[in-house]
């Protein structure tokens, strides 16, 4: 199963964003397969990042839960929430 973790930064929270993204860029290209897109959602000036959305395969919720908990971003603190959804890949979907 697809989960999208919706991730939304605390306010002012660039440096922090900054000073973690390579920790984080790495825990994601750890995920192998399990990683199906990553990147960052954006101001409206589209400068400066506001939170992540992460598409990954797991096996459940938990499982899911367990990956946004573990992502260096949200051990540095940096979101203000994450939410965790089941998603469906309907188009452009490479394995179909």
């Amino acid at each position: 199963m697809l989960y999208a973790l919706i991730c939304t930064d605390k306010a002012h929270s660039e440096d922090l964003r900054q000073k973690t993204r390579e920790a984080h860029l790495d825990f994601l290209s750890g995920l192998g397969d399990r990683l199906k897109g990553a990147g960052p959602f954006m101001c409206d000036d589209l400068v400066s990042p506001t939170g992540s959305l992460v598409i990954i395969e797991a096996a459940n919720r938990d499982e899911a839960l367990a990956v946004a908990n573990e992502d260096p971003y949200s051990l540095a603190g940096l979101f203000e929430s994450v939410e965790i959804r089941p998603w469906n890949w309907v188009l452009k979907n490479p394995d179909m």
